[in-house]
């Protein structure tokens, strides 16, 4: 027959304070995810750079013509040409960023 050794329990106290520091560990992990993927969703700018790609493809064959503007999703996107280069740039409030389009 086996004998039943007799195991030490927690007070009702430790068991409280132990549940309650769990808990604060867990909030403090759930807000800092909640931060991070809050921002990497507002900073995703994969849409505009195809939509950018897209544009590019389109000018290096001749399909649209030069000044081009366009609104997309928020963003406003113009095309210049100068002398001997031509550029796109998109806005959107306050970020703008340029880029030269290469002819081949």
């Amino acid at each position: 027959m086996v004998i039943l050794k007799k195991i030490k329990a927690a007070t009702l106290l430790e068991v409280l304070t132990a549940s309650v520091l769990i808990i604060i560990v867990f909030m403090i992990a759930s807000l800092s995810f909640n931060t991070v993927f809050s921002n990497q969703i507002k900073r995703d700018q994969s849409a505009i750079e195809n939509r950018i790609k897209e544009i590019e493809y389109l000018f290096i064959h001749k399909q649209i013509q030069v000044p081009y503007t366009e609104d997309f999703d928020g963003w406003e996107i113009i095309i210049t040409q100068d002398k001997n280069k031509t550029t796109v740039s998109y806005s959107k409030a306050e970020l703008t960023r340029q880029k030269q389009l290469v002819i081949e």
